[in-house]
């Protein structure tokens, strides 16, 4: 600077006091991947790109609607455990379109819904496929995952259409999120137990069992999982009516049948008349609307409500991973990512599809082989509850806990951003002392907030750098600038032991 004084005055020459800030990365924006109605934005196609929204009505502007999921009715066969509704002396059971499995269908609109009623917020979309594909494929999953390779803000990955899949299949799309968020380093999966609507003593095995022989030991303290389904409030009696039928003629002659056949009352036949019947004339004095049809018959047909109520029961039975990702979400925002999301109630959610009792959880959350299963419970007065905290690494003393590495995971992609502006700094004293400042004040501020344990700060975390201390002299030749930090994380009360005892009675 003093060679460019030249001309007699006043040079004012300002310093940086202060190190540059640390931006807190944000924690819950999940990735869902999945199959939609439509992937588009103003005639610009969104299929097989992560697309960020913020709302359910934004999902179905640029993706679309439910799936139209067809039923049909059958009498009771042998090989059906229970029977959906009776009519007429015979039992019956509802099912979907083809034989296909109650399970086997598009998972991700519902999902959504379920994920914004639990505090869903800021997401990615991946939309690999339309309701008009040849079916759920495990290869275009696991495309959906490759996709999410050059998003650097998704931080969580959650795939709901891959329960829809062959168990074997399932678990391949399951290993490759878990390889996904393994060695990116900065997300973590939520995985659903395929068929984990069932109880564990059904047959043909045990689904926790087989979830985890199947899933490997690769990666597993970047993910979660959860047991059992959600019997969940998502759709109503309302949004359903006769549309949900692959065969209205069927149908007809069911409630025909229950209404006394030939001897029906010929009002009721003029109805029936109408169901289906798409050349009818708007004009004529009985003609009536498809509402109007599904709300006389509902009114008057105990068998017509019946049917319907068995097709929203089964269809509001969800895998409950997008509700976590909800639930993440919220607790992020409320308390810090470093709180630990249990111990809270699911919304939209009537009950847990299959009840746990308190011995029987023991086995899902501490087991030998340490692939702890977060267990969803109902509670008397209080709800469906979260009541499980553990990754699927469930043995380590390091990574046992989910809100341990996802704050670690906030804490290393913050710092890595921030440090990326002294790449090609000279690596001296001065270039040390302000990462060793940027990198204390920032771990300070997340320790007033409760992210980190300890009385004071100097308990909570120390940060080393420098010549001697953290790089050899071979280090500065090649370049290489060595920080460690050293972090004392919060770990939640996961057992709580109150021991009682008598003393003797004072006068």
């Amino acid at each position: 600077m003093a060679g460019a004084f030249k001309t007699p005055g006043v040079y004012i020459n300002e310093k940086n006091a202060f190190p540059n800030s640390v931006v807190e990365v944000a924690t819950a924006v999940p990735a869902f991947i999945g199959y939609t109605k439509f992937a588009d934005n103003k005639g610009t196609s969104l299929s097989n790109k992560p697309w960020r929204i913020t709302s359910m009505s934004e999902f179905q502007n640029y993706f679309g609607g439910a799936p139209d999921d067809q039923f049909e009715i059958l009498e009771k066969s042998a090989d059906d455990a229970v029977s959906n509704f009776k009519s007429a002396g015979k039992e019956y059971v509802v099912k979907r379109k083809g034989g296909k499995s109650d399970t086997q269908r598009f998972y991700l609109f519902r999902s959504m819904q379920l994920f914004f009623q639990n505090g869903g917020g800021p997401c990615y979309i991946v939309s690999i496929g339309s309701y008009t594909d040849e079916g759920i494929k495990k290869s275009e999953l696991q495309l959906g995952v490759d996709l999410l390779l050059k998003e650097q803000e998704p931080t969580m990955v959650v795939i709901p259409d891959a329960v829809a899949l062959e168990e074997g299949d399932c678990i391949a799309v399951q290993q490759y999120s878990l390889k996904h968020c393994g060695t990116q380093k900065n997300r973590f999966a939520i995985l659903d137990v395929h068929n984990g609507y069932k109880d564990r003593k059904d047959p043909p095995e045990d689904v926790i069992v087989t979830f985890r022989g199947d899933l490997g030991t690769n990666y597993l303290n970047y993910a979660a999982a959860y047991y059992p389904w959600l019997n969940t409030s998502i759709i109503a009696t309302t949004d359903l009516d006769f549309s949900s039928f692959s065969d209205l003629s069927q149908l007809k002659s069911l409630l025909l049948a229950e209404a006394g056949g030939d001897n029906a009352p010929d009002d009721l036949k003029s109805i029936l008349n109408q169901v289906g019947d798409a050349t009818r004339d708007p004009n004529a004095k009985t003609y009536l609307s498809d509402d109007e049809l599904h709300k006389i018959l509902f009114s008057v047909s105990p068998t017509y409500a019946n049917i319907l109520l068995a097709i929203k029961q089964k269809l509001n039975l969800l895998p409950p991973a997008a509700a976590m990702a909800g639930v993440y979400t919220m607790v992020d925002n409320n308390r810090g990512v470093w709180k630990a999301p249990a111990n809270v109630s699911l919304a939209s959610v009537i009950s847990p599809a299959v009840n746990i009792t308190h011995d029987e959880q023991e086995d899902l959350n501490v087991t030998t082989a340490g692939k702890s299963i977060n267990a969803i419970r109902s509670f008397i007065g209080e709800g469906t509850l979260v009541w499980g905290a553990r990754t699927l690494d469930g043995n380590s003393l390091d990574w046992r806990y989910i809100n341990v590495r996802r704050t670690m995971i906030m804490l290393e992609e913050s710092l890595r951003l921030a440090t990326k502006a002294y790449v090609f700094e000279p690596n001296v004293s001065g270039t040390w002392v302000t990462i060793k400042s940027m990198a204390s004040n920032f771990l300070t501020s997340i320790w007033k907030r409760g992210g980190l344990a300890g009385a004071s700060p100097e308990d909570a975390f120390s940060v080393h750098v420098g010549l001697g201390e953290t790089m050899t002299s071979e280090d500065i030749l090649e370049g290489i600038l060595r920080v460690t930090i050293l972090v004392a994380l919060s770990r939640p009360a996961e057992f709580i032991e109150i021991t009682f005892q008598q003393q003797m009675q004072k006068s």
